[in-house]
């Protein structure tokens, strides 16, 4: 398609986009009396305005029922995750049977690792991505702590970072197979971000598990940036486990709970160590106060207390919402959104002198997916405050690169028109 940077062009497109009517479906913050162009999905998601009805009734039944909403709700609390399975196992490229929610994304990514990081004398290493997103740096560096003390190694031996090479942005997948092979048989877990926070690069995933698993290593994904970004095929891919947020692209609200796969050849094997709860105790028989654990069956059997109805009524409403949708039609739209996207910028970028957006997302469309990471030279922290100022919300990240990720629920074409009218102005004035 040959773009054009101007309001009618982005209309246009706007009224051949099926999506478009879901825009109505959420609610924006205003600024200046106007919708604000918002371009931090991938931070957190806007509020559906379905979601009140989900936490309303939630807030009905308990009121009406107390105790007995556990069993007697019109959506029983006992197993209100349950209706998670079927919505995000079309999300994720899971069976309903490995999916489960709970806790929190870092918290799950622990849990996890009490089954998948079982390091040996031999056998002990951690790769992952040269600056993950903090919270999985530290993670890692506190289970290198926790497991050296047992192992007599330095912590620092157990971390193996995939760099990027000098000058470039992004790792290259021959770096990763290259790393994965040069540490051969002492990799013991693989565990990298499906989507890189800071950049946007989408790794090859199917690619990567299939070759760490031929070191006979366990293999991981934190998708807090891919679960409901990018296409995914846990189960095909063989995938391990993973695990994710919900309040990105899915709009689950802010901190709400995490998303968790766990791949099926995994469910039956009563060897692999987890830390065990009364709610991932078998369903039928939990109730019997049993003295020992037997894990449910599938994904489930990894949780470990009863769950936050109140934080999972908003996830629930989303879920629903991709249901309705499906992951086809929303990646169709991102790509087409981000394109557009990418065009604009060039555009501004060629209209005034001076000034250079050096994009460092990869432009290969399956490398990347809703977010664009831009590198302002030239420009400062005074830019974004002047699009924060004038109705653009968006991400600055250290030096000068501001994150945009145009969510295809609820951004439109006429936004990415509008956003490169505000950019310009704000280069300009």
């Amino acid at each position: 398609m040959e773009f054009q940077n101007t309001r009618e062009f982005a209309q246009q497109l706007d009224e051949q986009d099926e999506l478009y009517k879901y825009r109505d479906e959420f609610f924006f913050p205003s600024i200046n009396g106007k919708n604000v162009i918002y371009f931090t999905g991938n931070s957190l998601g806007l509020q559906p305005k379905r979601t009140k009805a989900y936490v309303d009734e939630v807030m009905s039944d308990w009121a009406r029922l107390a105790v007995e909403g556990h069993f007697y709700a019109d959506k029983p609390w006992w197993d209100y995750h349950e209706r998670f399975a079927i919505p995000l196992s079309g999300i994720v490229g899971a069976k309903p049977s490995e999916i489960t929610v709970m806790n929190t994304l870092t918290v799950n990514l622990h849990l996890m690792m009490v089954s998948f990081y079982r390091p040996t004398a031999k056998k002990y290493k951690i790769i992952c991505e040269e600056k993950a997103f903090p919270s999985d740096q530290y993670m890692f560096q506190s289970q290198a702590k926790f497991h050296s003390q047992h192992l007599g190694i330095n912590p620092s031996e157990i971390i193996v970072e995939i760099k990027r090479r000098e000058g470039e942005h992004n790792i290259r997948l021959e770096d990763v197979l290259a790393k994965i092979e040069e540490v051969g048989d002492e990799v013991a877990l693989v565990l990298i971000g499906g989507v890189n926070y800071y950049t946007g690069q989408v790794f090859d995933m199917k690619t990567i598990t299939a070759a760490a698993h031929k070191t006979g290593a366990y293999v991981g994904w934190d998708l807090a940036h891919a679960a409901g970004n990018v296409e995914l095929k846990l189960n095909e891919w063989g995938v391990d486990f993973a695990c994710w947020c919900s309040y990105k692209y899915m709009n689950s609200g802010p901190g709400n709970a995490s998303g968790c796969f766990v791949h099926e050849k995994h469910h039956h094997d009563t060897e692999l160590p987890r830390f065990a709860g009364w709610w991932g105790h078998n369903k039928e028989r939990r109730f019997k106060m049993e003295p020992n654990f037997e894990a449910v069956q599938g994904a489930d059997g990894w949780q470990i207390s009863n769950l936050p109805i109140l934080s999972l009524a908003p996830y629930l409403a989303s879920v629903e919402m991709f249901a309705e949708v499906g992951m086809t039609k929303l990646i169709k739209k991102r790509n087409l959104l981000t394109a557009y996207l990418e065009f604009i910028l060039h555009e501004i970028d060629k209209e005034i002198d001076g000034t250079e957006f050096e994009i460092i997302t990869p432009q290969n469309q399956e490398e990347r997916a809703c977010q664009l990471s831009v590198y302002l030279h030239g420009q400062g922290r005074s830019l974004f405050d002047y699009l924060m100022k004038n109705g653009v919300i968006t991400d600055w990240r250290e030096p000068n690169v501001i994150r945009l990720a145009p969510a295809p629920f609820y951004c439109s074409f006429e936004d990415m028109y509008e956003f490169g009218q505000i950019l310009k102005a704000g280069i300009s004035k």
